[in-house]
C-alpha cells in the first residue's frame, strides 16, 4: 500500500515560489487521508452487518423450518436420558390357564423428601405419622432436621395417602412415579405366585423383581421387553384352586390341624391345576422369613412343595404295583400276614388283627403292614430303589419353581432289607405330596411317567412307561376297594369312583424317635378309577378329630372326609359329570320286553 506524504516536496516548493502558505498542503492531504480512512471503515462496518443478517435470516429459516416440522408430526411424551432410563419397571402379567389375572401391575407413587426445601421439618413429619402410623415421627425429625439431602419416606402410597400429604402443603415432600406388584386374588396360590419387590430404585421408577415362586423362577422372562408385554400361563385354574384352599382350610380347622398342603393334578401331563398349603400369606403384603426355629412353622414354607415326610401307607400301592408288574403275585395272590414279622430287634405289626393270610387286593384295602412287607421282600433292595427312582422319588420335584431342589427326598443312609421293608408301608423314606401325586399318576394313569409342571402344555408328550397298562388297571381296582370296602369309606363321592389309599405316619421328633400322638394323615387319590383324569393328594398335619369318645388321628377320619368334599365340589368344575361306573349295569334285570 503506497501511503502518499502529507507535505510533498515538490508541491512545497511550488507553493513557496508562488508566494502560496504550504501548511495549507499538508491540511489538504490531511482531511482526504481521514476521509479515505473514514470511506475504509464504513465499507468494512457495512460488509460484517451484511453477513450478520444472513446469519440471522438462515437462523430464523432453520427454526421456522423445525416449528413447522414439530407442528405436523404426532405428540410424543419427551423421554429422560438420566440413569433412571436404565431402569425397567415393565413386568409381564401371570394369568391361569382361562386367562384370568393372578398377578398384574398397578401405577402408584412414592414418596421422598428433600430436607433443604422443606420449610417446617418437624410439623410435617407429625402429619406424616398421622397419615402412615407404621412411621417413627422420632426418626423422621432427625432426618429432616439433619444434614441429609434426600429421605425416602415410603416407597409406594395410595391415592388417598397422596392426597393427604398433598394436603400438608410442604414443598420439601415429592412424589415419584413407580409400578407396584399387585395380587388381585390376595392369599389364593400364595405359595405359587411367590411374590415380588423392589430392586434397583431411582426417584421416578424403580425395578420389580420377583423373590419366590413363579416370580422370581421366570424373573427374566416376566421383565423381557421382546416379549411385548405377553402373560405367562400358568396350568391353574382360579376357580378350582379357590374352592380347593376353602375346602382344605375349613377341614384344617374342623381336624385340628397345625397346617395342610393339596395337589390337585392332571394325570396324564402332569399339570397342576391346583396346589395349596396352609398356612398361607397375601404376596401383596409378604412376611419375613423366620430367623430362628423351624422354618416349616413359618406361613411361608410351601408345604405341598418343600414339606417332606414319611407319608405312610399311601406307599403300599407301589410294592403292590412292582411285584404285579414282575409276575411275582396278582391280585388273588395270598399273602402270609401272621405276626408281628421279625427282623432282628424289630417287629411289624399291623393296626389290627387280620388273621394268617389275605390276598394282595385285601393287603390293600385293609392296609396291612405286614403282608406289604413280605411282598417287599419278594422284590428285593435293588429293584424297589429303581422303581421308586423311576417314580421320581430320588429327586426333587422338577416343578418350575425356585423352592423346588430345596424338597429333596430324605431316603435312609443304608439301604438294608429292614429299610427295604418298612419304605414299602410308607416309613424310612420321606417325600413330598408334590412327589406323591407324581408317583399316583404315573403309575395309575396306564403307567406311563408324567412330570410336575405349571406351565400350560399345548401338546401333551407321554413319558416313559413304568408299569404296564394291565398293572395300572389292577392297581387302580385295588384303590376303588379301599374306599368301597376299606379304611376310606369316607371318600366315596358319589357318581365319580374315587379310589385312593390312606396314609397314616407317626412324626419323627428333632433328636430321633416318634411321637406317640402327632401324626401325618395323608390320602391319595385318583378319579374316576376306572378312566383316570385327576390325582388328588390331600395331607394334614398332626390332625385329631375329637367328636368321638376317644380322639383319633388316622387318615380314614382326618385327611378322607376333606378330600371327599373336595372332590365333590370341585368334579363339576373340572367338567367331569357324575356316572355310572362300568360293571354297574350288570345288576339290572330285564323284567319284560
Amino acid at each position: 500500500m503506497t501511503r502518499t506524504p502529507l507535505r510533498p516536496l515538490a508541491r512545497v516548493i511550488a507553493a513557496r515560489q508562488s508566494g502560496q502558505n504550504p501548511d495549507a498542503i499538508e491540511r489538504e492531504n490531511l482531511r482526504m487521508r481521514h476521509e479515505e480512512q473514514r470511506d475504509k471503515l464504513r465499507f468494512r462496518a457495512e460488509g460484517r452487518l451484511f453477513v450478520l443478517g444472513i446469519c440471522f435470516f438462515c437462523a430464523f429459516v432453520v427454526i421456522g423450518a423445525r416449528m413447522g416440522h414439530l407442528a405436523a408430526s404426532v405428540p410424543a411424551e419427551p423421554t429422560s436420558s438420566g440413569v433412571a432410563e436404565l431402569i425397567s419397571a415393565s413386568r409381564a402379567d401371570i394369568v391361569d390357564r382361562q386367562g384370568r389375572v393372578l398377578a398384574t401391575n398397578l401405577s402408584t407413587h412414592s414418596l421422598y423428601a428433600q430436607p433443604p426445601l422443606m420449610v417446617e421439618k418437624e410439623r410435617a413429619a407429625e402429619e406424616l405419622g398421622k397419615i402412615f402410623p407404621d412411621l417413627d415421627v422420632d426418626k423422621l425429625k432427625r432426618q429432616f432436621t439433619g444434614k441429609r439431602k434426600f429421605v425416602w419416606v415410603k416407597k409406594k402410597i395410595s391415592p388417598e395417602q397422596m392426597q393427604a400429604v398433598h394436603d400438608i402443603g410442604e414443598p420439601g415432600l415429592l412424589f415419584g412415579p413407580r409400578e407396584m406388584r399387585l395380587y388381585p386374588n390376595g392369599k389364593l396360590a400364595a405359595h405359587i405366585l411367590g411374590g415380588a419387590s423392589f430392586g434397583r430404585e431411582g426417584v421416578h421408577s424403580a425395578e420389580v423383581v420377583g423373590v419366590a415362586g413363579v416370580e422370581k423362577q421366570f424373573d427374566e422372562l416376566l421383565r423381557d421387553p421382546a416379549r411385548a408385554g405377553r402373560p405367562l400361563e400358568l396350568t391353574l385354574d382360579l376357580t378350582v384352586q379357590a374352592v380347593t384352599e376353602e375346602v382344605l382350610y375349613g377341614g384344617m380347622k374342623l381336624m385340628n390341624a397345625k397346617g395342610a398342603s393339596a395337589v390337585l393334578m392332571d394325570a396324564h401331563s402332569g399339570e397342576i391345576i391346583a396346589m395349596a398349603s396352609l398356612p398361607d400369606f397375601d404376596p401383596n403384603n409378604r412376611p419375613r422369613p423366620l430367623t430362628s426355629g423351624d422354618q416349616s412353622d413359618s406361613p411361608l414354607f410351601n408345604r405341598s412343595v418343600q414339606g417332606v415326610y414319611e407319608l405312610g401307607s399311601t406307599f403300599k400301592i407301589f410294592a403292590v404295583a412292582q411285584a404285579m408288574e414282575l409276575g411275582l403275585v396278582n391280585p388273588e395272590t395270598m399273602i402270609n400276614t401272621k405276626g408281628p414279622l421279625t427282623w432282628g430287634r424289630h417287629r411289624i405289626r399291623d393296626f389290627h388283627n387280620y388273621g394268617n393270610e389275605l390276598s394282595v387286593t385285601k393287603v390293600i384295602v385293609k392296609s396291612s403292614n405286614i403282608g406289604t412287607a413280605r411282598i417287599a421282600m419278594d422284590i428285593g433292595t435293588k429293584r424297589q430303589q429303581a422303581f421308586l427312582e423311576s417314580l421320581g422319588f430320588f429327586e426333587p420335584t422338577p416343578v418350575e419353581m425356585v423352592e423346588a431342589p430345596t424338597g429333596k427326598p430324605l431316603l435312609p443312609p443304608k439301604w438294608s432289607e429292614i429299610s427295604t421293608m418298612t419304605i414299602s408301608y410308607g416309613h424310612g423314606l420321606s417325600a413330598s405330596p408334590l412327589h406323591l401325586a407324581t408317583a399316583y399318576a404315573s403309575l395309575l394313569n396306564g403307567g406311563t411317567r408324567v412330570y410336575p409342571t405349571l406351565l400350560k402344555q399345548d401338546v401333551k408328550k407321554a413319558g416313559p412307561r413304568v408299569v404296564s397298562r394291565r398293572t395300572s388297571e389292577r392297581a387302580r381296582a385295588m384303590l376303588r376297594k379301599v374306599v368301597t370296602e376299606g379304611t376310606a369309606s369316607f371318600g366315596e363321592v358319589e357318581g365319580y369312583a374315587v379310589g385312593g389309599k390312606t396314609g397314616t405316619a407317626d412324626k419323627p421328633k428333632p433328636r430321633g424317635g416318634y411321637y406317640k400322638d402327632k401324626v401325618i394323615a395323608t390320602f391319595a387319590t385318583v378319579f374316576p378309577a376306572h378312566d383316570p383324569k385327576y390325582v388328588l393328594v390331600v395331607s394334614l398335619d398332626e390332625p385329631v378329630e375329637l367328636t368321638g369318645p376317644e380322639p383319633r388321628r388316622t387318615a380314614g377320619w382326618t385327611a378322607v372326609p376333606v378330600t371327599a368334599e373336595m372332590i365333590r365340589r370341585v368334579a363339576p368344575l373340572l367338567g367331569l359329570r357324575p356316572s355310572v361306573e362300568p360293571g354297574a349295569e350288570a345288576a339290572i334285570v330285564k323284567a319284560s320286553n
